[in-house]
């Protein structure tokens, strides 16, 4: 697993959808952390699963977005 830093900044680039499914936009967050809370927390898991996490021009799919959040150097509260 690579290392991350939680505090860089990142960009969420969501999948392409259909028209009965809410479309998320590409989005610039302050840190990584926000862009997973928002991608696991916020967003319906159809379009997690073909989203793109990018930090420092690395890339994080999905998979990848839950593993950053499952992680325990996670910073942010979880939702129950």
């Amino acid at each position: 697993m690579t290392t991350i830093d939680y505090n860089a900044s990142a960009g969420l680039y969501p999948c392409k959808t259909n028209k009965r499914t809410t479309r998320v936009r590409y989005r610039r967050f302050d840190t990584v952390a926000e862009a997973v809370r928002f991608a696991i927390e916020d967003m319906p898991d159809v379009q997690l699963r073909g989203c793109v996490l990018e930090v420092d021009e690395t890339r994080f799919d999905g998979n990848g977005i839950r593993r950053l959040y499952d992680a325990q150097d996670y910073p942010l509260l979880r939702r129950a």
